[in-house]
């Protein structure tokens, strides 16, 4: 039996299946005014923004941001106004909470019944806070190793973050800079060569910085090595595409959309586990169309809603159904790319609390300059 998206989440059965008419609330108060949303390049499509206005009569508009601190930083700038909506991953909403950007969901406006149950108790930690439910599941991906199936020197059944790091790979390597520290991290933990666990560097900055000392040298000498660094998916795809890249630690999403290209880059997890998120939606402080959110998410919480944004991204809907509607071509990638092994050794990425995304910054961007 293949393994699906729904075999991933637990609890990811059609019961309950969302009704064919989801959308419950005052439609004319929400469409006198723009939705506006501010979610991450690539996520939100014509044919989204054209579906949404036909099943709702709501006008919504999409702005694009490219990496979790952008968003964080234009809030800031703006203490919560000028969108509605917005895509954080769960382990940046506390952060948001503390600096008081958004607001708690009201969550008897919100069809649940369309969403994987485990997806909405997999986001208590991080979405909830203060026993408040900030955050509505939107979608799930890995971020594990692209590598061309034809240059890269890799052992498709035996992944690790070591394998960037091999001699073979000199000058073809793309990562992100600071979650690339993260996966040498791991690593560097399975080797033991670690002071503390390296979920203990989230805990509290001494041992973040005893860690991060570590890993930070280790990175510094195989800084030769890398082709590109990447931040946003455009440079990601783009370090294989035009930049040499032959192995990178990559999104799933940049692996899928260059095979679907035609390229030969294939995507697996490594055995110290893939690197998993979970982002959804979450209302600013300001958001002027409030409304109009929650016909949104209520149309998103629907097979085909959710299958069209898999189509777009690459990544994995939390819509109940969303799998049934995708391309065969889809749902092969996914099942190339994990083994039922690698499902149950994600790596979550845990909380990202403020003084841990300073600290974090503070070592990446030491390792961009060294």
């Amino acid at each position: 039996m293949s393994i699906s998206r729904r075999q991933f989440i637990k609890g990811a059965s059609l019961a309950g299946a969302v009704a064919a008419t989801p959308f419950s609330i005052s439609q004319a108060v929400a469409a006198n005014k723009e939705l506006k949303i501010y979610a991450w390049a690539g996520y939100i499509t014509d044919e989204m923004l054209s579906d949404f206005k036909a099943k709702t009569g709501i006008n919504a508009t999409f702005t694009p941001y490219g990496t979790n601190d952008e968003l964080m930083n234009s809030l800031r700038a703006t203490d919560g106004t000028g969108f509605d909506i917005i895509m954080p991953t769960v382990d940046r909403v506390p952060g948001y909470v503390d600096y008081d950007l958004v607001q708690p969901l009201d969550t008897t406006r919100i069809k649940w019944d369309g969403c994987l149950d485990s997806a909405m108790s997999g986001s208590e930690v991080g979405g909830v806070v203060n026993g408040k439910r900030y955050f509505a599941p939107s979608d799930w991906g890995t971020e594990a190793i692209a590598y061309n199936k034809e240059q890269a020197s890799v052992d498709p059944k035996n992944l690790s973050f070591g394998d960037l790091w091999k001699p073979e790979h000199a000058g073809g390597v793309t990562v992100r800079g600071h979650s690339a520290l993260v996966g040498l991290g791991l690593w560097l933990e399975k080797m033991g060569k670690l002071p503390f666990p390296l979920l203990d560097s989230y805990k509290n900055e001494k041992a973040m910085r005893a860690n991060f000392d570590v890993i930070l040298k280790e990175a510094i000498q195989h800084k030769d090595m890398i082709a590109q660094f990447w931040s946003t998916e455009n440079e990601a795809q783009g370090a294989f595409r035009t930049n040499g890249a032959i192995i990178g630690q990559t999104w799933d999403s940049t692996a899928f959309k260059l095979a679907e290209e035609g390229e030969p880059i294939a995507y697996g997890a490594p055995k110290e586990g893939a690197l998993a998120w979970m982002e959804g939606f979450v209302i600013p402080k300001n958001a002027n169309n409030v409304d109009a959110v929650y016909e949104f998410i209520n149309w998103y919480y629907t097979p085909e809603a959710g299958a069209m944004f898999v189509k777009a991204t690459g990544y994995n809907s939390t819509a109940k159904g969303a799998s049934d509607l995708l391309p065969q071509a889809t749902k092969d990638f996914f099942n190339s790319s994990y083994s039922q092994e690698d499902l149950a050794n994600l790596w979550w990425w845990p909380i990202q609390e403020p003084w841990y995304v300073a600290l974090r910054n503070e070592y990446q961007d030491r390792y961009l300059s060294a």
